[in-house]
């Protein structure tokens, strides 16, 4: 499970982790906004957390370089693979797999391999490394704080889609004509709007998917509420 997840609603761990548990199951919990631990509970019952720290001020550069982190409880860490496969799509919808993970170990072990002596991305871990310790603890969580205080101020003014509850990311419902028309709107202000849903969700082709941050303007809020409320023709 992811949390905050694609239409950033933060799941309930526990919850997942008990079902999983009385399965027999284990639950692996991923998470992109790593912002959202200064304030969230940490993931402590799942049995394997993957992530990466793009938002500890490692700037996106054409997808990546990111700093990706994978922790597992002590009792599995020497089950842990040497090569990961990711399954995804090609530029035709095709079926194809990448290479996720590998370590230089197991290239000569194979499929016996289990330790992770990894390529060196020290540059971009250290960046990460920069940003806690210049924010530490409490600050992570004022950061945190701003992000969904922000959100939340802007959700305030519009009607949310989905009611669990969220970080700095959620869903709003606007008229399928009018999401490509809002955002053409927006950004001749200055203002990215919301990530057009349709393209991943066919049934959500008339919502959009909102982020504020703690770089966010108060003034630029209120606008994009604005222009979203006239589209929707929502009531506040």
């Amino acid at each position: 499970m992811q949390t905050p997840n694609f239409f950033g609603i933060a799941d309930q761990v526990k919850e997942a982790a008990r079902i999983a548990h009385r399965r027999g199951a284990l639950l692996v919990v991923v998470f992109t906004e790593a912002v959202s631990l200064g304030i969230l509970e940490p993931p402590a019952e799942a049995d394997i957390v993957a992530g990466e720290l793009q938002s500890f001020a490692i700037s996106p550069s054409y997808g990546g370089p990111y700093a990706g982190i994978i922790a597992t409880r002590e009792k599995y860490m020497r089950q842990m693979p040497g090569r990961l496969v990711g399954q995804s799509v090609d530029s035709r919808g095709n079926r194809a797999f990448c290479l996720t993970l590998a370590t230089r170990e197991q290239h000569i072990r194979r499929e016996k391999a289990t330790s992770n002596i990894c390529t060196n991305q020290a540059l971009i871990a250290l960046m990460a490394t920069v940003f806690m310790t210049v924010y530490g603890k409490q600050g992570l969580r004022e950061l945190a704080a701003q992000n969904l205080a922000k959100a939340h101020y802007l959700a305030g003014k519009v009607k949310p889609r989905f009611s669990g509850p969220f970080f700095n990311e959620f869903v709003v419902k606007v008229d399928g004509q009018a999401v490509d028309l809002l955002n053409k709107q927006l950004m001749k202000k200055k203002i990215i709007g919301g990530l057009p849903l349709g393209r991943f969700y066919p049934e959500l082709s008339d919502s959009v998917l909102l982020c504020a941050t703690e770089m966010t303007r108060r003034a630029d809020m209120d606008v994009v509420a604005d222009a979203i409320l006239r589209a929707a023709e929502v009531t506040v």
